[in-house]
């Protein structure tokens, strides 16, 4: 016992001895402190269980964008690749406008030469272009992850449903990335094309799943614009609808409404059977200088609210990404390249007025027939799909003079056309999807 305690262990100074119950109370709370130790300390831990930070693409800016692993063989994104951990609260939505692009090694999500939904001029590797550092990017957003786009969820909601892409050549864009996303996990039929591709159809059979195509460049009816036929401007019919889409819009479950480039082109606006504006026509024509901005506004407002009208209780998700911008170093009708083969650094670049007002309208307006379908008894959801940031910060993702086969071989001495708009496959196109799959699940 440790009134026991063995002399030899004393004190040699009788003054520093303590008394034997003293000595055993103090020895119990010696033991009681060490217990308590080992029951809240894990002494085996850790001084920190924080991962160190990956340094920002433009902290090394002698390294090139990081090549394909030795087992890329052009086909698509490992299924059991790691997924990017969540650091978002699941209350606050993530903001994907606001983030940088940051390397990413693995392989792209499809092969970019296999997908047959791929538009000749946006298969650029097909057509020669021989770097393939835009293909490994990826974007972090600021203040939380963007997922991967995973096919397997996006089918299993499209399940018995169909999607309708509906605008300009940037919505088909959109549209032959999904395609390309989807059919890397479930095969696709197409069933129905005309028009150069303008108009088409694909049904997964084995989710009775479908995805179709509209062209509709104004979202109302118009007449575009032909200088092979003399027309030197488009046409808009503000009051009236373009029918080619939405009378087929009772079948559709969801839309995606993408629309902008067209609107930039010198146009003429009627209204209740009369002219009521004109942007960029000559002075003899003498109709009132209209902004273009002001009709865009007006075209988006009218079409959503036709939308909630219609199909107050279809059920309808309508999701509208905002405008996409082009990087032509120049005149784009002079051959202007785009010679950039790295993505902008975040800050490097900032959106111009044209992007800023057209993406903003975008926003605001799906804000608002969000909010008044919500304040009602209407079924339909309107939401933004916001990638002009993330696409303004891509001069790189273009085909540039790859929208053709071997380009400069074929220019014969020509000058050679870029195109700067449009969005290589595989390309920056494919995140557009990776936030509209999160649109939709949440």
């Amino acid at each position: 016992m440790l009134t026991n305690f063995p002399k030899t262990y004393q004190l040699q100074n009788d003054k520093l001895l303590l008394p034997k119950k003293e000595f055993v109370t103090y020895t119990l709370y010696a033991l009681i402190a060490v217990a308590l130790l080992y029951l809240f300390v894990d002494p085996a831990a850790p001084a920190s269980s924080t991962k160190p930070s990956v340094a920002a693409p433009w902290i090394q800016e002698e390294l090139p964008p990081p090549s394909p692993p030795p087992s890329y063989q052009g086909g698509e994104r490992s299924r059991s690749s790691p997924q990017p951990q969540a650091v978002s609260s699941a209350a606050t939505p993530c903001d994907y406008s606001d983030g940088e692009w940051v390397p990413d090694p693995r392989p792209p999500p499809y092969n970019g030469t296999a997908c047959e939904a791929i538009k000749d001029g946006r298969s650029c590797m097909a057509n020669g272009r021989a770097d393939t550092g835009y293909l490994h990017w990826r974007w972090q957003p600021r203040r939380c992850d963007l997922p991967d786009f995973s096919p397997e969820a996006f089918l299993r909601w499209l399940r018995n449903r169909h999607m309708a892409f509906v605008g300009d050549s940037l919505a088909r864009n959109q549209a032959e990335s999904l395609m390309c996303l989807l059919s890397s996990w479930s095969p696709a039929e197409l069933v129905h094309r005309e028009e150069d591709g303008r108009f088409r159809r694909w049904v997964f059979r084995e989710h009775n799943a479908t995805v179709s195509i509209f062209w509709s460049p104004f979202l109302v009816k118009g007449a575009e614009k032909s200088e092979h036929a003399g027309v030197r401007y488009n046409e808009l019919y503000l009051d009236e609808f373009d029918e080619r889409w939405m009378s087929e819009l009772g079948a559709i479950d969801a839309a995606v409404v993408s629309a902008g480039q067209w609107f930039r082109i010198p146009s003429i606006y009627h209204d209740g059977g009369r002219v009521v504006g004109c942007y960029g026509c000559a002075a003899e024509l003498n109709h009132t200088e209209t902004s273009f901005f002001a009709v865009f506004r007006d075209v988006v407002r009218r079409t959503l609210a036709e939308v909630a009208r219609r199909h107050e209780h279809g059920g309808k998700l309508v999701a509208l990404t905002t405008f996409s911008p082009s990087h032509f170093e120049g005149e784009w009708n002079k051959g202007a390249p785009c010679t950039k083969t790295r993505p902008y650094k975040k800050g490097e670049k900032g959106l111009g007025y044209t992007e800023t007002e057209m993406r903003k309208i975008v926003v605001e307006e799906a804000a608002n027939a969000a909010g008044a379908a919500s304040s009602s008894s209407s079924t339909v959801r309107f939401a933004a799909v916001d990638v002009t940031t993330l696409a303004n910060m891509r001069p790189d993702g273009h085909p540039g003079p790859y929208m053709r086969k071997n380009p400069f071989a074929a220019a014969d001495g020509r000058p050679v056309q870029n195109d700067c708009l449009h969005w290589c496959m595989p390309g920056p196109v494919d995140t557009f999807n990776q936030i509209l799959l999160q649109t939709i699940l949440r």
